[in-house]
């Protein structure tokens, strides 16, 4: 049975004309085709950001490596100075005058 180009199959009435389904996946195609270049443009600006945090993390760890490095150099020269400072004080005592009547101890 035939109603104004929609065919029955037995019991069952067909709910779309093949030419109805055939235009809604058209426009479900092209609607999956803007979905993908959307997706395809918010994956270019992510990785494009990534890219832009790794660089500045890179940049962070490089400073952090630079403050270490001064930091151990500083140390280091503090404890030199010490042991400059300790010789100074074992020289001034071996060249100071002592009194042969005053304790060792």
């Amino acid at each position: 049975m035939v109603f104004s180009g929609i065919t029955s199959l037995g019991n069952r009435r067909v709910l779309y004309h093949p030419d109805q389904v055939r235009r809604l996946v058209a426009g479900m195609r092209g609607d999956l085709r803007q979905m993908h270049f959307d997706h395809m443009v918010e994956l270019k600006r992510l990785r494009i950001e990534v890219l832009e945090l790794r660089q500045a993390h890179d940049q962070a760890v490089a400073a952090m490596r630079e403050m270490q490095a001064a930091a151990l150099a500083r140390a280091q020269a503090h404890e030199h100075l010490i042991g400059l400072y300790r010789e100074r004080e074992i020289q001034r005592a071996r060249v100071a005058e002592r009194d042969p009547a005053t304790p060792l101890q």
